[in-house]
């Protein structure tokens, strides 16, 4: 048997290596005429028996795994389980990566009863499970793979999660007897089954797995398990149907806990605030959160900016983007601007502050989320007493700086560095829409004069921040019938409408480098 496979292993080495790496998708007559030349029993034999042979077994691994992800590879799947069972729980780490990407493509490109036929009779879901706990990183993602597309299936459902909680492979049990670094691989599992869709979610939720999260951040003493999980719980937030399901957990209060804690590391400080952001900036997370948790995490910012006027700028910045981000959303902008006293101060007052570059510029783009510069038109304008309090604290900036007034402030903005300016950019854009803001920018000719100037800006990013701000301004203009009616002003909206003809780029389509011919000098 071992003769009828036996194949060169210098002469193997070469063709795998060069099928490995041949350029674009692999195509069935492409896998299927290199396995004619060396059968799969052969390359199987070769990896078993030819181990110590330099660079074989990575050629090997490499070449199968692109044979497998092809149509013919995956129907030989099924004829070489025994092989692919070996194969996870193989010593060898690249190869147990192999059998983890085998089952996934079993499943993801075989008829589905007989996918799901073949991964029951030969158990292989404890199986990936041990791959997901002892292999290393590679073999730990290709294992997590292979069980979300097994999740796909009804029957992975009731595998993955079964009735009993007492069974060895529910993700609780696993977790409890596992390591520091399992505990987060199960972690990580868990919110990848979570994120593929909102049925899947349902199961985690039901089964409680989401408070494994919690609890790992609130019993852990090691900063850097603290900051993984921390890292998982951001990835969770973002998935869009993660407000559901976190506000039937203690996640919001934990992040509120760990925000106010002095004592913790500002790091873990700083990504609770923008998982806290990021999660707020859902408009759908204000009607499954209840209010008092949602004050309760936004009085815990503010408190924190009594320690962070003159250290932890890091911090500081972070709880700013943090501002931003849940001011993106009407319901979260409406709430920063109506708490007692409105904690978009701080954003207020880190804008026009030129001390620091990076507090500035992360407070300008906040401010330019609160004003609405990311928001659908009919969700700009908040409510009217939130609006009086943006307008409020904008013109107290203004009255207590060498500047005076809001127009004052903004052309200081614009007359600053790139990044500066791009920020105000988005922030006019946004703050235009309000009649008190039009009837301070329009009369102010040098701001107009900078926004339709287009040589200002050298980036891509730079002209079109630019740009929108001449559209939102000119739309302003001609939505106040004060204004369009004013003949003193007229030439300034003119101006604004030939930059807005011009587009974004305009003014450099003649200035692109010209070849030029010239008559060579001759002695």
């Amino acid at each position: 048997m071992e003769e009828e496979f036996s194949v060169d292993p210098s002469q193997l080495l070469e063709a795998a290596s060069d099928f490995a790496h041949q350029l674009g998708a692999l195509s069935d007559a492409s896998a299927q005429e290199f396995l004619n030349r060396f059968p799969l029993p052969a390359i199987i034999s070769a990896l078993q028996t030819n181990v110590d042979f330099p660079g074989l077994e990575s050629a090997l691994v490499d070449c199968l795994e692109r044979i497998f992800r092809t149509k013919y590879g995956t129907s030989l799947i099924p004829h070489y389980m025994p092989f692919v069972l070996v194969g996870l729980g193989a010593d060898s780490q690249k190869v147990r990566q192999l059998a983890c990407i085998s089952i996934s493509c079993l499943l993801e490109n075989t008829d589905r009863r007989i996918a799901v036929q073949l991964v029951l009779q030969h158990g292989v879901y404890p199986l990936l499970l041990g791959c997901l706990i002892d292999g290393d990183e590679q073999v730990a993602s290709a294992s997590t793979d292979a069980i979300k597309a097994f999740a796909s299936y009804p029957e992975g459902m009731e595998i993955i999660f079964p009735a009993n909680t007492n069974e060895e492979t529910h993700l609780e049990s696993l977790a409890a007897k596992s390591s520091s670094l399992g505990r987060v691989r199960v972690l990580a599992l868990i919110v990848k089954l979570f994120s593929t869709s909102s049925s899947v979610a349902s199961e985690v939720s039901k089964s409680n797995l989401l408070n494994l999260l919690e609890a790992e951040v609130s019993n852990s003493n090691d900063t850097l398990v603290t900051l993984s999980v921390l890292e998982l719980i951001y990835e969770l937030v973002e998935v869009q149907h993660s407000a559901e399901f976190l506000s039937k957990t203690s996640i919001l209060q934990l992040l509120s806990s760990i925000i106010s804690n002095g004592a913790a590391e500002s790091i873990l400080r700083s990504r609770a605030m923008m998982i806290t952001g990021r999660l707020l900036s859902k408009e759908n997370a204000f009607a499954f959160n209840d209010e008092s948790s949602l004050r309760d995490v936004l009085s815990a910012i503010d408190k924190r900016f009594d320690f962070l006027e003159s250290r932890e700028a890091d911090e500081c910045e972070c709880a700013l983007e943090a501002l931003g981000q849940i001011g993106s959303s009407f319901q979260g902008a409406t709430m920063i601007l109506s708490t007692t006293p409105p904690i978009a101060r701080h954003v207020v007052d880190a804008a026009f502050d030129r001390q620091q570059h990076g507090k500035q510029l992360a407070a300008l783009h906040s401010l330019g989320n609160i004003a609405g510069e990311t928001r659908t038109e009919n969700t700009v304008l908040l409510t009217s007493a939130a609006e009086e309090n943006l307008r409020s604290l904008i013109y107290d900036k203004a009255s207590k700086t060498s500047k005076l007034t809001p127009s004052g402030l903004l052309l200081s903005v614009l007359q600053q560095d790139s990044e500066i300016r791009i920020a105000g950019y988005r922030l006019i854009s946004g703050l235009v829409a309000r009649a008190w803001c039009v009837m301070e920018i329009i009369p102010r000719a040098e701001i107009i004069d900078i926004v339709t100037n287009t040589l200002t800006e050298t980036t891509k990013m730079g002209m079109e921040a630019r740009h929108r701000c001449c559209e939102a301004i000119y739309r302003a203009f001609t939505s106040s019938s004060k204004l369009a009616s004013d003949p003193v002003v007229s030439c300034l909206a003119s101006k604004l409408q030939e930059a807005i003809r011009r587009g974004p780029y305009g003014a450099r389509k003649q200035s692109e480098a010209q070849p030029m011919v010239v008559t060579a000098d001759r002695f």
